[in-house]
């Protein structure tokens, strides 16, 4: 990719935003960033970028002019494709890359795509320190950690990059091609920008889009739409390697489970690669994810009887089913990572204890009916919090939970002093929002890490 004297507008000055502007201004490209935010709240970005010569449209709404200057538009997750800005700089001629997509063109080292509405992130790190065991240069990046744009030119292989993948990276890729990729369920989310759910799930099925014959695609057999995406997917002429994993039944060529043992036969007879009741992730969600990651080890070539060890040495990820601390009796559970009411739902049917749930936050247009009717019998008390509290109340009320249980909150401190008054030794605490956090907090891993600073400070009685 020659970006040598191009006019690349980098909109949105993230993580991903600011290692997309480092990628192309030191191929030569003439870049300009653009957000919404003023100068003064993204200073400390930019001296992220001192060392780079980037122009910056800060605050400001650029001319019909300075648009049809750009070649390229790269776009960080949170920017959407249809906002007039893109819009006008794509009808004058610009080409419009997601940051993965324009890293890709950059790419020296196999690829693994993860993908799916829940489990990504658990999935992706098991994945990538099963592999690490094996190559350790295997590095992960994307919606984790680190931009792909960061790290694309400093790998090599033969160790590969296991790549997260949201459906706003996936949706504005044109050329990206994982060697292996895996698709681990599909639920509503982010409704509130891909506006159905045909257009969800399309942004998804993008991951195989440029995979051919000597690929694979590792779907969820449990989840209709990953199966039916799977059969399509099958039936192409030179379409990927389909592998299922199942958490209910044996496959033809997959993974599943079988009482408590782990079994594969991606590439032979079934053999047994590890044990449930061994590893320290636990939850029926969590076991999906783990078939899933040992797939792409597998796919990718690790070989089956090295994934034993450091699958058992898998504590799972930050903010989802975190565990935080025991005090008085009651055990607090950190998983903000829930912003989405199925993702919510797998974090309170993995708990083994009655619960004090601390939900709510930004609306994705997501029902939550599913959620709140297994509020009975488990929930102890909902509190509520952010501009989907009364939505939320007014769910778990039509689901028959009881009104004198629900209680409305302003801050995250005032839910979790709540918890703490109400809760009974014995009983769990959990932060499992079921909604984004970007009406109160900058993200969900700061919205979970205020969380545990706050539980941390909870005195014993």
């Amino acid at each position: 990719m020659n970006l040598q004297g191009k006019n690349v507008l980098v909109i949105g000055m993230a993580r991903s935003g600011i290692g997309a502007a480092r990628l192309c201004a030191k191929h030569g490209a003439q870049v300009t960033m653009l957000d919404a935010k003023p100068a003064e709240q993204l200073a400390e970005k930019q001296k992220e970028l001192a060392d780079c010569t980037i122009r910056y449209w800060l605050a400001k709404e650029p001319s019909e002019e300075e648009l049809a200057a750009m070649d390229l538009v790269v776009l960080s997750p949170g920017a959407a494709p249809d906002q007039p800005v893109v819009q006008k700089a794509k009808a004058h001629g610009a080409l419009v890359w997601g940051e993965i997509e324009l890293a890709a063109h950059f790419a020296k080292a196999p690829v693994i795509g993860i993908t799916g509405t829940n489990g990504k992130t658990t999935t992706t790190t098991l994945a990538g320190e099963l592999l690490q065991s094996w190559l350790p240069e295997t590095k992960t990046a994307g919606n984790i950690g680190r931009a792909y744009s960061e790290i694309v030119e400093t790998t090599a292989g033969p160790a590969p990059v296991v790549l997260e993948l949201s459906s706003f990276q996936l949706e504005v890729t044109e050329s990206f091609h994982p060697q292996v990729s895996a698709l681990l369920n599909i639920t509503p989310d982010h409704l509130n920008r891909h506006k159905t759910m045909e257009a969800y799930v399309a942004a998804k099925k993008k991951v195989f889009a440029n995979q051919g014959p000597a690929d694979y695609a590792i779907l969820n057999y449990e989840d209709a739409d990953c199966r039916a995406i799977g059969q399509e997917l099958a039936a192409k002429t030179a379409g990927p390697q389909v592998i299922y994993f199942s958490r209910c039944r044996a496959m033809e060529r997959g993974l599943w489970i079988e009482e408590d043992r782990i079994l594969e036969n991606v590439f032979g007879p079934a053999q047994e690669v590890g044990r449930v009741s061994t590893m320290q992730i636990f939850g029926a969600h969590n076991e999906e994810n783990a078939l899933a990651a040992i797939g792409c080890a597998i796919c990718f070539g690790m070989p089956p009887e090295k994934i034993r060890t450091p699958l058992e040495a898998f504590k799972g990820v930050e903010h989802r089913i975190e565990y935080v601390r025991t005090v008085n009796g009651v055990a607090y559970y950190n998983d903000s990572k829930a912003t989405n009411p199925d993702s919510a739902v797998k974090g309170l049917t993995a708990m083994r204890t009655p619960v004090v749930l601390i939900g709510g936050g930004m609306d994705k247009k997501i029902p939550f009916e599913e959620w709140c009717g297994l509020f009975d019998g488990k929930v102890r008390k909902l509190i509520l919090l952010g501009e989907t509290k009364e939505m939320i109340a007014a769910s778990a009320e039509r689901c028959g939970y009881p009104k004198d249980k629900i209680q409305m909150v302003q801050t995250l401190q005032e839910a979790v002093e709540a918890a703490a008054a109400t809760a009974q030794p014995g009983d769990s605490v959990l932060l499992s929002p079921a909604c984004a956090s970007w009406d109160m907090f900058e993200s969900y891993e700061q919205r979970g890490n205020l969380f545990k600073e706050m539980v941390k400070a909870l005195p014993e009685r």
